[in-house]
This record gives C-alpha cells, sequence and structure tokens, in this order.
C-alpha cells in the first residue's frame, strides 16, 4: 500500500455543513479528529452518520463533547506519539467535564488502534473504546455497551460481516466533491508498510453498492467523486454479471450517471496499472487528467528491498505509456528517502528519476520504522541527519518541478468547479482539471458548477485568475 494523496487532508475535524441545523442545548455531541489520508476522512463521516442515529451531532470543540474520537493515522512518522499528545489533552477535558458531572467517552479508531490496541488503554486509561478500521460499523452498539457500563473495550478485530453493508446510507453530503471508498487494504506487503496488517487483505466493494451510493450523492448535490482505496487500481469488485470488474469498468459505469461531472481515483500501485485504466484516461471524459503514482524510489537495489515489485525501467516505461494515451496528464508520487541500505548513489538515482519524470507534485518522507514491519529491523538504518539532508535536496527538486508546472498554466484557460468561498468577500476556490486550487472573483451562485477561469497569476499553494466573459 502507498500512502493516500495528502493533497487534500493532513489532520483535521470534520466541519459543519452549511445546510446543518444547529443542535438543540440537549443534544449529544460529538468531537471528531481525524489523521491522515482520504479514507480516514471517509470513515470519520460514515462514524458520524451512525452515530447520527443514536442523536448525536458533531461539535469542534473537545470540551463541549459527550464523545471525542480520534480517527488515527500509522502512516506518518511518529503517528502514535501523537495520538497520546491528544489523548492527555482529552484526558483533561474528561477530567473537567466530570467536575461538572458530565461524561465524556473517549475513542482511538483507525489504522494505530489497529497496530496498538490494548497497549492504548494500558498507556492511556482515560480511553474508553479502541476500534479498528475495519469495525467502525459497530460504534453505536460498543458505545451502548460503554453506558452500559463496560470500560476498556478493544474491537480490532476483522469481522466477517461486510461493514459497509451494515452502515446507514449516506447523510446529504458537504460538499460539491466526495469522496467513495470502493476498496481496501492491500496484499503487497511493501517491507515498510503497516497496511497489510491494519487494514487487512485487499477487499472491492460490489459495482451495484457503488453505483448505488454514487447516485444517491450525486442527486443530494455532489458533482465530482473520489474514489478511495489503498490500492485502488487493483480493484476487482463483483459487477452486474457476476464477474470481477476492474477499475477502469468502474469508472466507465459511474461516469454513465446523469449529474457527475468529474471522477478521480487515489491511490494506485505500479503493478496494478492496467492496460483498460490507461486507456480510460485517453476516452472518458469524466475521467479527470491527474494520477497519484508512487514510485517510492529510484533505485532498483532499494525498490527490490522494499517488495515494490517494480524496477525505475519499469516504471519509466509505465509513464510513457500513460502519457501516450493522455499527453496531457499531471503526475504526482510518493517517495521515501533513507530506507534502510540507501546510499549516496541510490538516492541520486530517486533524484534523477524525479528529474526525468516532471512531476506535477510529489510527497516525501524520512523513512521511519514501523514495528511489525520487516524493514523495521533491517540492517544499514540510515542515520537521521541523513535522511534530513536528503529529503531536503528531494523536496528542494519537488518544489522546483510544482512551481514550473503551476508557472506553465498561467495565461491557460481552465474548467474549475468551485467547492466554496475563499477567504475574501466575492471570492470562490474551486479545483482545476490537475487538482490544483484556484481563487477567483465570482457570485456565490456559481458554486457546485464548473466554470472556465483563466489563470493570471501563481501563489505559493494555488492558482489566481479571472472568469472567462
Amino acid at each position: 500500500m502507498d500512502d493516500l494523496d495528502s493533497s487534500l487532508l493532513d489532520d483535521t475535524t470534520l466541519q459543519q455543513g452549511p445546510a446543518e441545523r444547529e443542535p438543540s442545548p440537549e443534544a449529544k455531541r460529538v468531537f471528531i479528529k481525524t489523521f491522515g489520508c482520504q479514507m480516514n476522512a471517509y470513515d470519520s463521516e460514515r462514524m458520524s452518520e451512525a452515530l447520527a442515529a443514536q442523536g448525536y451531532v458533531e461539535t469542534q470543540e473537545p470540551g463541549d463533547a459527550d464523545l471525542a474520537i480520534l480517527n488515527t493515522c500509522h502512516i506518518r512518522e511518529k503517528a502514535a506519539e501523537k495520538v497520546y499528545s491528544d489523548l492527555g489533552r482529552l484526558r483533561d477535558v474528561k477530567r473537567e467535564r466530570a467536575k461538572a458531572g458530565k461524561e465524556t467517552l473517549i475513542t482511538v479508531a483507525g489504522c494505530v488502534a489497529q497496530a496498538e490496541g490494548a497497549e492504548i488503554v494500558r498507556r492511556a486509561p482515560a480511553v474508553d473504546l479502541v476500534l479498528g478500521p475495519q469495525s467502525y460499523h459497530r460504534l453505536p452498539e460498543l458505545i451502548g455497551r460503554l453506558k452500559g457500563g463496560e470500560t476498556g473495550l478493544v474491537e480490532t478485530a476483522f469481522p466477517d460481516e461486510d461493514k459497509f453493508q451494515a452502515l446507514p446510507e449516506r447523510a446529504p453530503p458537504r460538499a460539491v466533491s466526495a469522496f467513495l471508498t470502493v476498496q481496501e487494504g492491500c496484499d503487497k506487503f511493501c517491507t515498510f508498510c503497516v497496511v497489510p496488517y491494519t487494514r487487512g487483505m485487499e477487499y472491492s466493494r460490489p459495482v451495484s453498492a457503488l453505483v448505488a451510493e454514487a447516485e444517491r450523492l450525486v442527486a443530494r448535490g455532489v458533482a465530482e467523486l473520489t474514489l478511495l482505496g489503498q490500492n485502488v487500481n487493483g480493484y476487482h469488485g463483483e459487477g452486474q454479471d457476476g464477474d470481477a470488474t476492474t477499475l477502469a469498468g468502474l469508472i466507465r459505469r459511474l461516469a454513465s450517471i446523469e449529474g457527475l461531472k468529474r471522477i478521480r481515483y487515489t491511490t494506485s500501485h505500479p503493478r496494478d496499472m492496467s492496460d483498460d485504466l490507461i486507456q480510460a484516461h485517453a476516452h472518458e471524459d469524466k475521467l479527470m487528467p491527474y494520477l497519484h503514482l508512487p514510485f517510492q524510489a529510484g533505485s532498483d537495489r532499494v525498490l527490490a528491498a522494499m517488495n515494490r515489485k517494480h524496477t525505475a525501467a519499469e516504471y519509466l516505461d509505465l509513464i510513457g505509456r500513460i502519457r501516450a494515451a493522455r499527453p496531457d496528464i499531471a503526475l504526482s508520487t510518493d517517495i521515501i528517502v533513507g530506507f534502510p541500505g540507501e546510499t549516496d548513489a541510490d538516492f541520486e538515482a530517486t533524484l534523477g528519476l524525479v528529474e526525468e519524470v516532471r512531476f506535477a507534485h510529489a510527497f516525501s518522507f524520512k523513512y521511519s520504522a514501523r514495528p511489525g514491519t520487516p524493514a523495521a529491523t533491517m540492517d544499514g538504518q540510515v542515520a537521521e541527519e541523513v535522511k534530513r539532508e536528503r529529503l531536503e535536496r528531494l523536496q528542494t527538486a519537488i518544489e522546483a518541478g510544482f512551481a514550473r508546472f503551476n508557472g506553465a498554466c498561467v495565461g491557460k484557460v481552465m474548467p474549475v468547479l468551485f467547492e466554496k468561498a475563499g477567504r475574501h468577500a466575492g471570492q470562490l476556490v474551486g479545483r482545476s482539471p490537475y487538482l490544483q486550487l484556484v481563487h477567483a472573483d465570482a457570485d456565490p451562485s456559481r458554486l457546485g458548477q464548473i466554470v472556465d477561469v483563466e489563470i493570471r497569476a501563481t501563489r505559493a499553494n494555488s492558482l489566481a485568475g479571472v472568469i472567462c466573459a
């Protein structure tokens, strides 16, 4: 599994939608903090929807919460330590509310919960529930058990039932863009990655269930769907004929939904970038010309140690075939520096690949050991100062490529899907086909519409333009 594209999300709390009613003073309140990837954002939304049936409404203030949930990610460096730091603050909130006679239940969910299990309760006794990512559909039931007097519940098994079937229908969307989890888990077993252990083996949802969920979202105003999976291009869900359907087949079916204007997907593995998916980029207008395709390292020796099962040359050949099919496609990637045994020559090979591909964007990380993964005990662990120096050099190259790509957009006209109001009065913010943020002065009636915008300037992390007459 590769880290999901984090351009859309880092650590955040779910935001209250503009159409939601103000909760009554006596309503139960839930605070959710989401770490990491888009799939965690999707999971947090589904947990919120499951709890809404029990009378919970969301709050942005932990001090107001009857239930606090940390939905965790195990990809980032020192992920568990960040969780325990937040738990310390929630423990203090719980103590202060108890003085006023108010109960506060604390839940740790997600991949850190799966990896740490009962250790979380041992280290942080204020935690009432530890909940793995395959069991969050049981959240209302488990909260009921806590209210019945049970304590320190740990639910990290991989249940037999399909959690998606057990969840309620999606609530009205909060934006014109929405996530749709189509696949979970990973069978690749990259030596640095915990996901096969925290999310389990690959599972693909049936096409019929995904179409039904997508149609409900579109009927409620969603114009763009991002299909999510730890290894999304390995999707092989059951189709209407009972046979396995590829991601390309799923995209074609979703593209037939009237009112759905854009489709994206993330995150992909190079070994599963099939010919029919490449051709989907060439022929499916609703599929955006943006692809997140991690390569992780430019050295074949390091790639073999990572168990990536592809070489640098194979990756470059794949990029060539993708660009031949869709010449205007923008590419992003994930890169790890300082993997055990990485030499200066190995790192230079990574820099060389970055320069050759000319990515529009990239996410780069220092290698950090994950307990239980093969790489954690490999010989040749790289010194922290070496990793830091290599990361700085890599990020300089990445930032130059990012600036080059954005600069080339100045003067072009781009169709922008406006998603929300900007920081300034009369301003809207949307996304280009290449996932760039675009600011423009526009009437609020343009929200949810795709509008041609002439790009006039670049900013640090976005573009600015004017609507074409």
